[in-house]
Formats: structure tokens, C-alpha cells, sequence
């Protein structure tokens, strides 16, 4: 065969193969998606999974209370994900500040705005975080921030980001789930939101 010939055999045929490769690697990526979505939220990979995304999305920054080191602040890890500890009370702060601006408070899990003061809700698997939560609950928070995951609710008031976390896939939200579902539960009523002060 002559070298032409050979070139376009291998052209054509490269095709094909690249197309077979595309074609079975898309098969393989709903496989996955399928395979993720049947999985059980005990299963360890899932878990992993969500504790990976929880990591790298910034969860604990908010929802895990902070405590002083020889470093500087560190995760207080009895409070894994509690969010705003009960007992914790917020000093007063200028109305005309709160108004303009937003304020944390240092342990990361109470801030100060225009919207009032939000607390970090509590995400562990104890009757008081989201122990009760089912799965769609936990999603439909994530994809249109109704507060405790219910249709009709108030919206997750900032700093939450869940705007942001709604283009999440479904697949990486069951799996933040099933982290924090694997989570030592910790009992903690965390307060109602304050409406801003006129």
C-alpha cells in the first residue's frame, strides 16, 4: 500500500476510534452519575467524596466555632459543623454600621448586615441540626436556599452562598449529605435570625 494510502487509512480510522472513545467515555461518565446517585449515603466513597467538597467549599469557616491558638484561630473540632454555639452571646454593635456594613463576629459563626444577624446553622446529624433532614430537604436547600430545605420558607441569609452552591451538581450535594450525615451529632440549638433594628 502506498504511503498515501497508508496516511489515509490511518486518518479515517483514527476517527472512528476517537469517536468510539468519545462515544464510550460519555457512557461511562452517565454510568458514573448513575452509580453515584444509587449509592448508599454510607457508602465510604460517597462519604469521602463529601468530605473532600465540605473541605474545599469553605463550610467550616462558618458552621465550625473557632477557638485561640499559639497560631491564631483553629477549629474547635468537639464543635465539627455546629454552627453558632447556643451559649455564645453577640455584643452589641452600632445600627449605623450594621447597616453599611457586614460584621463577623470572630468566631465565624454570627454575622452582623443589612439583613440583620444570621447564625450558622448547625449541619451536624443531631435532631437539632439537620438529623431530621431528608435528602430532597438538604438539595433543595442547596438549589433554592429555602431555609431548612422546605418550599415556601425564608431565604438563607448571607454570608451563605447559596446562589453560588445552586450550580453544584446533585451528585456532589448528595455527597456533601452523606459526609455530614457520617459526623458525630452534636446537640446545639442554634438561634433564630435577628431582623434588623430601625
Amino acid at each position: 500500500m502506498p504511503v498515501m494510502g497508508i496516511v489515509c487509512f490511518i486518518q479515517t480510522n483514527m476517527k472512528k476510534i476517537l469517536f468510539a472513545a468519545g462515544f464510550l467515555s460519555m457512557i461511562a461518565c452517565q454510568q458514573t452519575t448513575k452509580q453515584t446517585a444509587d449509592l448508599p449515603l454510607t457508602d465510604t466513597a460517597l462519604i469521602n467524596q463529601g468530605k473532600y467538597l465540605v473541605s474545599v467549599t469553605g463550610c467550616n469557616d462558618c458552621h465550625t466555632s473557632k477557638i485561640m491558638t499559639d497560631k491564631g484561630p483553629a477549629l474547635d473540632s468537639n464543635l465539627l459543623l455546629a454552627g453558632h454555639p447556643a451559649a455564645l452571646s453577640l455584643p452589641a454593635a452600632d445600627p449605623m454600621t450594621s447597616r453599611n456594613w457586614a460584621l463577623f463576629h470572630f468566631n465565624g459563626t454570627a454575622v452582623k448586615g443589612p439583613w440583620g444577624t444570621s447564625f450558622a446553622a448547625n449541619l451536624t446529624p443531631d435532631s437539632t441540626g439537620i438529623g431530621m433532614w431528608t435528602e430532597a430537604q438538604f438539595i433543595r436547600a442547596f438549589q433554592h436556599g429555602d431555609a431548612k430545605g422546605l418550599a415556601g420558607n425564608r431565604k438563607l441569609l448571607p454570608p451563605m452562598p447559596w446562589q453560588a452552591y445552586q450550580a453544584m451538581k446533585p451528585e456532589d450535594v448528595r455527597a456533601i449529605f452523606a459526609y455530614l450525615k457520617s459526623i458525630p451529632p452534636v446537640k446545639n440549638v442554634v438561634p433564630e435570625p435577628i431582623a434588623p433594628q430601625p
